[in-house]
């Protein structure tokens, strides 16, 4: 088999399988022989996208049959647990099995979650998983972990996902000394719930880490920090937010641009800077959100992923695969000892 095997949900997502297919066919045509994609759903739909689209029988994709699919409204555990032959739950086994060494999925995150974890498991050492998802700020970006995946966290956990966050950002955003901070409602030790007074404590010892203690919510955009750590559930309020606010941000931009012919005049001739900040803050451009700590790799992407973010996300799964982001957290984690210090006492 030639390229990096990779399975994606065909069915997940707002618009499946159209986007997907077509997703997987930009990706062909983007990176070569670089990926071989199993695109997991029902066969037949599958297939008349992929004629609509010239890619049907090409050598490098191989459909795989999956006849149920589980809903955005769907409860996830259950779901998973009812449905075994769910589109994600396929394309999991197939990295379960080692057919794919990872999983691109735009459906439920709660199920893509759930399927990875009951059937990839963790890595050794790893407690929980958590989604990192790569947000900008005014000189760069950063990356905000867990943005989902676990909504009730321990101190441990926490401590754990600083650890992979941390990792992350020196092999895949490529810090060389990334500043790791707790997002807290204020920067002094004493400050904070339980939650993120025993994470401090923990971390504050790991002296391999760049730890900068408590941030607030004002340090997330100006550029003061590399990888903020949270539970899933304050990331996930974090993620919405940010995400609205930027729309609605360049909605509110653009109707006061357009009040006044001088504006107007202005306004075209900054579109080329418009066209970058918009680019910026495109979730499309990185594809979806790595789950780090399961023993595989699975991105998740938005539920409204278009072709160019399906693309982008297989991209991000080879990518993670490539730079073995996997073996460089279970080494790093043994080499420091932090599978020791970081157990729940």
């Amino acid at each position: 088999m030639a390229g990096i095997p990779i399975a994606v949900d065909i069915m997940g997502g707002d618009d499946a399988p159209a986007a997907l297919v077509k997703g997987v066919a930009a990706a062909l045509d983007s990176y070569g022989e670089r990926y071989h994609i199993f695109l997991v759903g029902d066969s037949e739909r599958i297939s008349d996208s992929l004629r609509c689209v010239g890619k049907l029988g090409h050598p490098q994709l191989e459909i795989v049959e999956a006849p149920d699919c589980i809903g955005m409204g769907d409860h996830p555990v259950n779901a998973v647990r009812n449905m075994p032959r769910s589109s994600i739950n396929v394309a999991v086994d197939l990295v379960k099995k080692k057919r794919a060494l990872g999983v691109f999925s735009a459906g439920n995150t709660g199920a893509a979650v759930g399927s990875s974890y009951l059937k990839m498991h963790m890595l050794p050492g790893l407690e929980r998983p958590c989604i990192a998802t790569v947000l900008p700020h005014e000189n760069g970006s950063f990356v905000l972990l867990d943005s989902g995946a676990t909504v009730d966290c321990s101190a441990h956990n926490l401590a754990q996902f600083a650890v992979m966050g941390d990792i992350y950002a020196r092999t895949v955003l490529k810090r060389k000394e990334p500043r790791v901070g707790i997002l807290c409602n204020g920067t002094e030790i004493s400050k904070g719930n339980h939650l993120t007074i025993e994470a401090f404590k923990l971390l504050r010892d790991v002296e391999s880490m760049n730890f900068i203690g408590n941030i607030e919510g004002r340090h997330l955009f100006a550029g003061e920090v590399d990888v903020v750590v949270c539970d899933g559930f304050l990331g996930n309020v974090v993620l919405k937010c940010s995400e609205q606010m930027a729309k609605s941000m360049g909605q509110m931009l653009k109707r006061q641009l357009m009040e006044k012919i001088l504006w107007k005049l202005g306004a075209l001739l900054s579109r080329g800077a418009f066209r970058e900040f918009k680019r910026r803050l495109d979730p499309a451009e990185v594809g979806g959100a790595p789950l780090l700590g399961v023993n595989g790799t699975c991105v998740i992407g938005h539920g409204n992923s278009d072709p160019k973010a399906v693309k982008n996300g297989i991209h991000a799964v080879g990518e993670l695969i490539s730079q073995n982001v996997n073996e460089a957290i279970v080494e790093q984690i043994h080499h420091y000892g932090l599978d020791n210090l970081l157990k729940p006492h």
